[in-house]
């Protein structure tokens, strides 16, 4: 890459989301920034879809690879910065999902503060007088 000095890079391949972790990890170890990267995924935007037309899929991903290749020529450098942060969590909602999700939140050491608009927790379950399909009391 420095020898060419590319500075930026377009892949065609299957689903970024199996592989552009990976390319990012490549660009970093080679000195750019993993911003500098333009995923193409010809696998389920033209295979999957043109797999009975050959020729069409062809020109589709020709396509494609034509717009990651002018858009690599837009890509500009997004800035890191790191800042620090409180471990903590807003929930907001009282009823059952907001109570869970606060409890697993709790439990992974992050201070949690739990909003409710009305005056008690429970949400739909707090009305309810019993629960399925045991049928035991809900309160």
């Amino acid at each position: 890459m420095k020898e060419f000095e590319i500075d930026r890079v377009v892949v065609a391949a299957c689903t970024p989301k199996t592989h552009e972790e990976v390319f990012r990890r490549v660009l970093r170890e080679a000195g750019l920034s993993p911003n500098m990267l333009e995923f193409v995924n010809i696998r389920e935007h033209d295979s999957f879809v043109h797999m009975m037309n050959a020729e069409n899929a062809l020109e589709v991903a020709k396509d494609l690879i034509r717009g990651a290749v002018a858009k690599a020529g837009t890509l500009e450098e997004v800035p890191r910065v790191l800042l620090p942060v409180k471990p903590s969590v807003l929930v907001i909602g009282g009823g059952v999902s907001g109570i869970q999700a606060a409890l697993e939140v709790a439990k992974n050491g992050f201070k949690v503060y739990l909003v409710e608009k009305s005056p008690t927790i429970g949400g739909r379950m707090a009305m309810l007088d019993r629960t399925f399909p045991t049928n035991d009391c809900a309160i």
